[in-house]
């Protein structure tokens, strides 16, 4: 993946990478249980934009790692993210019907099976970074179990999706909005970056800049996130459209505005950008990826 490619190469090419692993990684389909096996493929390999893996192999870049060290982090977050995704579109939760254009997890199969799906990618994604040993040190491994630990957990993904549910009907501050999706979409974000980073052998002040840019790009997300909420449609989305406001779910938009919101989106692209000054040209896809963030259309 060569620093002058672009974007729409780069990410094409981190997709077929990390779609290859973790082809390789899941349990087949002729392996018992056979049907739980099935819905764990089901749920990762259905059309995601592979969002987070694409940051571990842009920030891996930028640090100028090895792609293929970058490979099991970037299957690690893409595991946590799509069980994240499973369990929250459960009746318990958002209760969804439409993931990436195709049934949720416990329509295509049953409610008992995506939750253990859930369970399974979540355990695999650690079990796959505890076995890295032959790309990276012993202690960098440890360092991403850890860090992936905390960014799925109570302080973060999980504790986010606690306040999300906390926060229905309810009418947030923009910092309290801002906390709850530092932690509910931001935190993984931050993870994948990180990751990335810490795999390619980065210094402590690129993983400080690099955190930076994380936090920025992870906030401005959920901003572009909420504002197709309003904007865009079911198809182009690929999942339903307006649920948030259906929920009574605070919102960026609902607090700022429409034009508020992506005034919010631009301030944040701005400020990831600054976190990238120091770098050269290796951290163009990250500076590319920020702003398809906010320019992006589902």
């Amino acid at each position: 993946m060569p620093t002058n490619a672009t974007f729409s190469e780069f990410s094409k090419a981190c997709v077929s990478r990390v779609e290859q692993a973790l082809e390789q990684q899941l349990p087949g389909t002729s392996i018992e249980p056979a049907r739980l096996h099935e819905a764990m493929r089901y749920a990762t390999f259905n059309g995601g934009k592979r969002v987070r893996p694409i940051l571990v192999y842009a920030s891996g870049q930028a640090c100028r790692g090895a792609p293929e060290a970058l490979d099991i982090p970037a299957c690690a977050v893409e595991l946590i993210h799509s069980y994240s995704l499973v369990h929250d579109d459960l009746p318990a939760m958002d209760d969804d019907d439409l993931r990436r254009g195709k049934p949720t997890c416990h329509r295509a199969y049953d409610e008992a099976t995506a939750i253990l799906v859930g369970d399974a990618l979540q355990s695999l994604a650690f079990r796959l970074l505890t076995h890295h040993q032959d790309q990276l040190p012993a202690d960098t491994c440890l360092q991403m179990v850890r860090l992936l630990a905390t960014a799925s957990g109570s302080r973060g993904m999980a504790g986010g999706q606690a306040m999300d549910i906390d926060a229905v009907a309810r009418e947030l501050t923009l910092p309290e909005l801002e906390i709850m999706h530092i932690h509910k979409t931001g935190a993984l974000i931050r993870a994948s970056v990180q990751m990335g980073a810490m795999a390619a052998g980065a210094t402590e002040q690129q993983l400080l800049l690099l955190g930076h840019y994380a936090t920025a790009v992870g906030l401005a997300f959920q901003v572009q996130d909420d504002i197709l909420d309003i904007t865009s449609d079911t198809d182009t989305l690929g999942k339903t459209q307006g649920k948030d406001a259906a929920a009574n779910k605070p919102t960026y938009p609902g607090l700022l505005g429409l034009d508020g919101a992506r005034q919010k989106a631009q301030e944040l692209l701005d400020e990831a950008l600054n976190a990238l000054v120091d770098f050269g040209a290796e951290a163009d896809q990250l500076r590319h990826l920020a702003r398809y963030v906010v320019q992006r259309a589902h």
